[in-house]
């Protein structure tokens, strides 16, 4: 839910709240007010009454005045009282609600106890019409609060939703600037100026990131090659002991591999930077078909059983790494493949399906992809399908892996807008 939602949900319930809490506030003190009014105009027929009498020394008709007024003799003075009793209107011939004062009043010695009795149905007609129209008024107030906190709060936010699109098509590899926002709004334009800061020191460390990389892959790769060349010419010494020669090859390889994690380390940087932007339309068909000629004697030097079903398929990606992809994934079918097994490469119309038999795998499914994941027989470095899976995420493919007895099933799904 957006913000403007939250706000318009709170704002409507508190109005909503406090408009009906005015309103019953309001409907009483109307109703007091007026109930306050009849009381007074009875207390002005009583003065008519009493009036009445001193002038003309009698009793008045029923209807005076246009009221009904009732006299009681009675054996003692009543106080004045008032009070909420029925009407009967004379014209229409039906009862309706009304307010009455009782009394007493003497008359040539005699007590009379007097009820003056009115018509209150004008009053609650005029209370009914003053509740109507303020329940139209809240409405209506209601409706154009809503329509403010929808429209003017929307004009008022749209510089934070710009900066926000600024934020998502940020890319810390690009050399453009950061787009100043227009706007009279100072918190906006502090935000601004905040986002303006941390996007330039971001570009600032990620340059200084990728330019030490660099270096020190460039530093590291010198010394590697080096030491390298000098154990092969060790190697070639026909005057090493065997313990010496072993000690050397041992060397050997734990340079070779750390030349490898150096490369392989480099490019995931660049893969997880997208510094590699070389993409072009391939047919996957043809990448396949020579990566298949390549590890044919590898195939071969283990007895597996190949099965090749392939057709035209062209995708949008950089030739180099769809060359690291194929070779990492082949590669790993083969090296855990078991010797006289099977290898499956099947190509279908979105995606592709790698697989081999093997024994069970011991790294959990869920973190195959992970960094430096790898079985206890592995030789490798544990990057390979850390960089399958990070090439797949640069392109919008998802790859997954399968197991099903001992089939194990890498399978990749094309993004259907990067398929040819």
């Amino acid at each position: 839910m957006k913000l403007s939602a939250h706000y318009n949900k709170a704002s409507i319930i508190v109005s909503v709240t406090v408009l009906l809490f005015g309103a019953v506030i309001y409907f009483f003190a109307i109703n007091y007010i007026a109930r306050n009014q009849l009381d007074r105009d009875l207390d002005e027929e009583i003065d008519e009454l009493f009036e009445f009498i001193n002038t003309y020394h009698r009793l008045p008709e029923a209807d005076f005045n246009g009221d009904q007024t009732t006299f009681f003799i009675t054996d003692h003075r009543t106080a004045t009282r008032f009070f909420d009793a029925p009407y009967q209107n004379p014209k229409e011939h039906k009862p309706e609600n009304g307010r009455a004062v009782e009394g007493s009043v003497i008359l040539d010695g005699v007590i009379y106890k007097f009820t003056i009795t009115i018509s209150r149905d004008s009053t609650e007609y005029l209370i009914q019409i003053i509740a109507l129209i303020t329940l139209i008024l809240m409405a209506a107030l209601i409706v154009v609060l809503f329509l403010i906190n929808r429209y003017v709060l929307n004009g008022l936010w749209q510089p934070f939703y710009t900066l926000l699109n600024h934020l998502k098509i940020f890319n810390v590899s690009e050399n453009s600037g950061h787009q100043r926002l227009i706007t009279n709004v100072k918190e906006f334009e502090e935000l601004d100026q905040a986002i303006a800061t941390m996007s330039s020191r971001v570009k600032s460390d990620f340059q200084n990131l990728k330019q030490f990389t660099e270096n020190a892959s460039h530093e590291m790769m010198t010394p590697l090659a080096v030491i390298t060349s000098k154990l092969d010419t060790l190697i070639q010494d026909e005057q090493l002991k065997p313990d010496q020669f072993e000690q050397i090859h041992d060397i050997y390889g734990a340079t070779s591999k750390l030349a490898r994690l150096n490369q392989s380390l480099l490019l995931l940087v660049k893969i997880e930077n997208n510094l590699i932007d070389d993409a072009e339309v391939i047919d996957l068909k043809d990448m396949l078909t020579e990566k298949i000629r390549q590890f044919q004697e590898l195939v071969q030097s283990k007895d597996l059983h190949l099965i090749a079903n392939l057709i035209s398929r062209k995708i949008i990606i950089s030739k180099y790494l769809a060359d690291i992809l194929l070779n990492n994934l082949i590669s790993n079918a083969i090296r855990h493949n078991i010797h006289g097994g099977e290898l499956s490469i099947t190509l279908y119309d979105d995606k592709l399906a790698i697989q081999n038999t093997g024994m069970a795998n011991a790294i959990n499914a869920d973190h195959m992809f992970d960094r430096f994941q790898k079985g206890k027989r592995s030789e490798g470095i544990g990057l390979g399908l850390t960089i399958v899976r990070n090439i797949c995420k640069m392109y919008g493919w998802e790859v997954t892996y399968s197991q099903d007895e001992c089939m194990h099933t890498f399978q990749i799904v094309f993004d259907p807008s990067l398929v040819g």
